[in-house]
């Protein structure tokens, strides 16, 4: 959610904003709801004013016996309390109204971020690794997972429908293996662990960008309760409605989750193995930080993901995503992409974006800068730290040996048990 006082006085820069990500922000409508909230508000006040009056004046005209005057204040009193009544009866449905208008902006791109329409116009920041060579033709994960037993997508797809991986055997193993990796990782680096609920509430999606506007992506679960589509809702919404101390900031956690997505709009679109799945897993690391830290902390967000990556041998990309490629909610975001060596093309592992306050308005999640001080908007961030299902496929892609087996990369040894698969 935006500063009111930003659409008030940049109007012309928040329509901007909002044409670059393509979306059509209902700005007039606010502004129009604002300043009828405003000029109630207004009016309110000088009722209350001309209130008080007129109550304190009964008192003094009764003791001078002036009854007709008496009389005439009293009705001056009716009127007020009647008009009042109208009028806070209004703001209240100008405010849920002007709240439910407001959601439908979006974050405003970083200045930093490149104007485009779409993902080809997004930009290459770094490139790591070598892509590996081989002297065979490699194979694709699927293939190599239906060699080794380590996928099931028949039994999958009977017990679930499509869009689902049973991890079996040593397939099983490496997938937990990956996540306990990771978390240890960036525990290591600072990061606190923490382990969320599955199910969340309206509002909590709310806080963190998904609803209104992404509710057919999501899975409801009876009344008012949704499936996560990652542990940044739950994580994020953790302080909610809290102020929290500045000295105690920044706040770093690390949290493993599975995630659940309809991928509604997203048919026919990398339907082969496990590059898109309705459920999968996921680290996820979440930052609460000073607004001033907060690029340097991003920056930092993007290098704690990259380094996973780079301790497992595996070649990616860093990419700056332009305006038309970026989320509603962040402000500025990077992907990270793998190689796919049975692909022979990138496939994105992590998102880690920076929301600036925009998150943390709609949570109302404030912190102190100091003792004593007016509270004020934390910034929060997020990143994958990595989503598994493009991991574990670049890993069988990359380590294909001629003979069929796959090498496990030596930091993964000690989980896992074993060098080699197959």
């Amino acid at each position: 959610m935006l500063d009111r006082t930003l659409l008030r006085n940049e109007t012309e820069r928040v329509l901007a904003g909002a044409r670059a990500k393509g979306v059509q922000a209902p700005v007039e409508e606010i502004l129009e709801l604002d300043r009828e909230r405003r000029e109630i508000l207004t009016r309110l006040e000088a009722q209350r004013a001309e209130l008080n009056h007129a109550s304190k004046s009964i008192g003094q005209l009764m003791g001078q016996g002036k009854v007709d005057e008496v009389e005439a204040a009293k009705a001056d009193v009716r009127r007020l309390k009647e008009a009042m009544a109208g009028g806070e009866a209004r703001i209240k449905e100008v405010e849920e109204a002007l709240w439910h208008a407001e959601l439908q902006v979006p974050n405003l791109p970083d200045s930093s971020v490149p104007v485009g329409a779409s993902a080809e116009e997004n930009v290459v920041v770094r490139e790591w690794g070598e892509k590996p060579q081989f002297d065979f033709d490699p194979k694709p994960h699927w293939e190599i997972a239906e060699t080794h037993g380590l996928l099931d997508f028949a039994r999958a797809a009977k017990i679930s429908g499509s869009g689902y991986a049973l991890y079996t055997g040593i397939g099983a193993r490496l997938q937990r293996a990956l996540i306990s990796y990771m978390l240890d990782r960036q525990l290591a680096r600072g990061y606190t662990e923490v382990y969320p609920p599955y199910l969340v509430q309206r509002d909590t999606l709310i806080g963190t960008g998904q609803l209104p506007k992404f509710e057919e992506d999501l899975y409801k679960v009876g009344e008012g309760q949704y499936l996560i589509p990652t542990a940044e809702v739950p994580v994020t919404n953790l302080y909610r409605e809290e102020i929290l101390e500045g000295e105690h900031l920044p706040i770093r956690l690390a949290a493993y989750s599975a995630c659940f997505r309809s991928e509604a709009g997203a048919a026919g679109k990398d339907t082969r193995g496990i590059q898109r799945m309705h459920q999968f897993d996921k680290v996820e690391l979440v930052k609460f930080t000073r607004p001033e830290d907060s690029d340097a902390e991003h920056e930092a967000l993007v290098s704690d993901a990259e380094a996973i990556l780079q301790e497992l041998g595996l070649a990616y990309r860093v990419m700056l995503l332009c305006t038309g490629d970026m989320s509603f909610s962040n402000q500025k975001c990077y992907d990270l992409e793998v190689w796919s060596a049975g692909l022979e093309r990138y496939l994105e592992v992590s998102s880690c974006s920076n929301y600036g306050d925009f998150q943390a308005r709609r949570a109302n999640i404030r912190f102190r800068p100091e003792k004593g001080a007016k509270p004020e908007f934390v910034h929060t961030l997020n990143g994958s730290g990595l989503a598994t299902p493009r991991l574990f496929a670049a890993l069988l892609e990359a380590y294909q040996q001629a003979d069929g087996s796959v090498w496990v990369p030596e930091p993964l040894r000690p989980y896992l048990g074993v060098e080699r698969i197959g």
